[in-house]
């Protein structure tokens, strides 16, 4: 049995996890639009979420794309610098309310470090990027509750 198999096993149900790129920008009017395009541009990767945190000097872009691995190559040919994030996708719908996610967290005594929506097609159901202090655990509780969590393969 492999190592990250058995680790896996040891530790009971991991997740399905999604990349985040965070993407350091100068706070320069159309930087944003030349991040998106090198995306647009792209056969194999296009951006399913993204958030702006900016400050007077700089923005730090938070990006979903539906290919982790061509999102990178992008990136670093395009000489943009950037970080890596695992985040969860959290899939919400009548039954399985943002409160109900919260308060189930909670119970757990987990804080949400940062959450924003993703841009799916019009009639999937709304769905959030979780970003928690334990990841692994936030999941399991999330499927103990019948929640949707998506992976990569799940994106448009």
């Amino acid at each position: 049995m492999s190592l990250a198999v058995q680790d896996q096993t040891l530790r009971g149900y991991a997740a399905p996890r999604v990349r985040q790129f965070s993407v350091f920008l100068d706070n320069k009017v159309g930087k944003l639009l030349e991040l998106l395009g090198v995306f647009d541009e792209a056969e194999n990767c296009h951006v399913c979420a993204f958030s702006v945190h900016e400050s007077s000097d700089y923005a730090v872009v938070r990006v979903v794309p539906n290919n982790a691995d061509a999102a990178r190559i992008l990136l670093r040919e395009n000489g943009i610098p950037f970080a890596e994030y695992d985040l969860l996708i959290v899939e919400l719908s009548s039954d399985h309310s943002l409160t109900s996610m919260c308060l189930y967290l909670l119970g757990a005594e987990l804080s949400i470090r940062f959450a924003y929506p993703l841009m799916l097609g019009r009639d999937e159901a709304p769905t959030i990027a979780l970003a928690v202090d334990d990841q692994e655990l936030a999941g399991q509780i999330l499927r103990k509750k019948n929640f949707r969590l998506l992976g990569e393969g799940d994106l448009p």
